[in-house]
C-alpha cells in the first residue's frame, strides 16, 4: 500500500480536528499543518493538544509549514525559524518546512547555491538542538531562488546536513523545473497535485491550477511516484492541491478516495 498523507492545503476550510478526522478516515499515515492561512495556527489551540489528538488518531505530524523565504537569511529569519521550531517541538511534529524566496532574486545556479548554503548552515545547529528535520522545497517557477534539486543536494552535502535536511519532491514543481535527477535517499516527502488544463503552457502553470490527480493529469504524477519508489523511496505521498474547486468540495473524502485509488493502481501496477 502507498503511505498517503494530507497537507492542510487540501482542505483549508476544515479546522484542525476535522482535518485529522478526515486523514484518519482515509487511512493516511500523517498530516502536514500550515501557518500561512488567514487564521492562527491550529486555530489558537495549544500545540500539545493538537499533537496528542494526532497521536490518538494514529497520525504522525510529518511537518509544520513554513519558514517562508528561508534563504533570505537575517536575524529576523532566525527568530522566525526558531519560533516555528518551538511549536513543532510542542506538537510533536517531525519536521518544519523551508520555502525559498520566489521573487526573481538569486535565480542563477551559483547565487542560488550561495544564499541557500548560508541559510542551511545557520539553521542546522538550531534544528539539531530541537531534534527536528527540515523539509526543503525547491519551487519550479523561473523566478525561484532554489529551483533545482541538484543544487539543493550539493548544499545539503556541503553543510553536513544529511539526516537533518530532506528534499520535498513536489510533482508540480518537478515538472515546472523540467524534471531532472531525483534523489530518493534525500527525499523526505512527496507532494502531489495535478494539472488538467491542456491549454496551459508549463511555464504558465500556477498554484490555482493544482487539482486532485486523476486520469487527465498532465504532470506525470504516477510516473514520478513510480520512479521514486523504484529507486528506493518509501516515504509518504502527501496531497497538496491549491485549486479553489478542490477547497470547495462538499465531500472531499469521496474525491480523495478516488484520486488515491487512481494513483495506487498506476504506481503499484
Amino acid at each position: 500500500m502507498l503511505p498517503f498523507a494530507l497537507n492542510h492545503m487540501t482542505t483549508p476550510n476544515l479546522g484542525w480536528r476535522a482535518f485529522l478526522d478526515l486523514a484518519q478516515s482515509l487511512g493516511c499515515v500523517g498530516v502536514e499543518f500550515r501557518n500561512d492561512f488567514n487564521k492562527p495556527l491550529f486555530g489558537g489551540t495549544d500545540p500539545a493538544e493538537v499533537g496528542a489528538a494526532a497521536r490518538a488518531a494514529g497520525l504522525r505530524i510529518l511537518a509544520l509549514a513554513e519558514v517562508k523565504m528561508f534563504n533570505d537569511w537575517s536575524e529576523a529569519k532566525r527568530a522566525e525559524a526558531d519560533a516555528l521550531m518551538k511549536i513543532a517541538k510542542a506538537c510533536g511534529a517531525e519536521a518544519i518546512s523551508l520555502i525559498p524566496r520566489n521573487d526573481n532574486v538569486a535565480t542563477d545556479r551559483a547565487e542560488s547555491r550561495r544564499v541557500t548554503e548560508i541559510a542551511l548552515r545557520e539553521l542546522l545547529p538550531m534544528l539539531q538542538s530541537y531534534g527536528l528535520k527540515a523539509m526543503v522545497e525547491p519551487l519550479g517557477f523561473e523566478v525561484c531562488s532554489l529551483r533545482y534539486k541538484d543544487v539543493l543536494a550539493e548544499v545539503i552535502t556541503a553543510v553536513g546536513g544529511t539526516g537533518t535536511y530532506f528534499i520535498v519532491h513536489d510533482t508540480f514543481h518537478h515538472a515546472l523545473a523540467g524534471g531532472g535527477p531525483i534523489y530518493p535517499e534525500l527525499t523526505g516527502i512527496v507532494h502531489v497535485s495535478g494539472v488538467v488544463d491542456a491549454q496551459l503552457y508549463v511555464n504558465d502553470m500556477r498554484d490555482p491550477h493544482r487539482v486532485l490527480v486523476d486520469a487527465d493529469d498532465l504532470l506525470g504524477n504516477v510516473a514520478q511516484i513510480r520512479a521514486l519508489r523504484r529507486a528506493g523511496y518509501k516515504g509518504a505521498v502527501s496531497y497538496e492541491p491549491f485549486a479553489k474547486s478542490v477547497h470547495d468540495l462538499a465531500q472531499p473524502k469521496v474525491a480523495l478516495e478516488a484520486s488515491m485509488q487512481f494513483i495506487r493502481a498506476g504506481v503499484l501496477a
